[in-house]
């Protein structure tokens, strides 16, 4: 018990190091700084929320418009840097692996962590902005809110564990992804519910794992009156494979890694 509390405590301190690290590089310490993890998806939140309100009216389904952009596009935002940060990390990052304590899992953790912390203090600022102008609801269950989180957050993760390697296995992933991860759009949720779709369409949109945290963030912000479509288990059923797999090659590409 002692030697995992000192391993614990080790990672813990070597995690806060490579943040500070990755802060300092990615926004060094003039103008806004740190803040700037906030600032960028927010403004792009603010800027679509704004466009589909020119462009649809006030409402869309029963709900603000802008407040319904907002809250699923803040998520989709976050998969869409994180997993572009996760392209060639251990590359960019392989001086740091001449230290014994760094593992190539550090490497992605502390980007997903500052990317997941930049896009909820996004969301929790835009959403008190919003409230005081009476166009985004007190959350009908919190609890619920943050359920949904947690489920887009996991499936984030898994998918850079799997990323990260692979983009060191093979270049032309590194082309790929900008693309691929506009896939996302019309498989996160983030523009529709559930509930108005065609059983059809609602049956294929339902085996994307995002959809389901989607729809409990919804539920947990505007309430029963969106008609939720979500599972409990089938994300986890979905994720946790995925973070096995991004483990294991990991693993593999760690030995082939080569610190200089």
């Amino acid at each position: 018990m002692a030697s995992l509390s000192k391993g614990w405590d080790i990672q813990t301190r070597v995690i806060g190091a490579l943040m500070l690290r990755e802060l300092t590089t990615r926004f060094g310490r003039e103008n806004i700084g740190f803040l700037w993890i906030m600032a960028e998806p927010l403004l792009f939140a603010v800027l679509v929320g704004l466009l589909w309100r020119v462009m649809k009216g006030p409402l869309e389904y029963g709900v603000d418009i802008v407040a319904f952009v907002v809250s699923g596009y803040i998520p989709l935002v976050l998969f869409r840097s994180v997993i572009m940060r996760a392209v060639n990390s251990f590359t960019a990052n392989g001086s740091l692996m001449y230290h014994r304590q760094i593992k190539v899992l550090d490497l992605i953790l502390v980007r997903f962590i500052i990317e997941l912390i930049g896009h909820m203090m996004a969301y929790l600022a835009i959403a008190t902005a919003l409230r005081a102008f009476g166009m985004f609801p007190w959350p009908h269950d919190i609890g619920f809110l943050m359920l949904g989180w947690g489920y887009f957050s996991l499936f984030t993760l898994s998918v850079a564990l799997i990323v990260a390697p692979l983009s060191e296995m093979s270049d032309i992933l590194e082309k790929f992804i900008p693309v691929t991860t506009y896939l996302m759009v019309p498989f996160s949720g983030t523009f529709f519910l559930v509930g108005v779709l065609s059983p059809e369409a609602a049956n294929v949109v339902l085996y994307s794992p995002p959809v389901h945290a989607m729809e409990m963030m919804r539920f947990g912000v505007f309430g029963p009156a969106i008609d939720p479509h979500y599972d409990f288990i089938y994300p986890l059923e979905f994720s946790l494979p995925c973070v096995a797999i991004g483990l294991f090659l990991c693993r593999v590409v760690r030995r082939r890694l080569v610190v200089e």
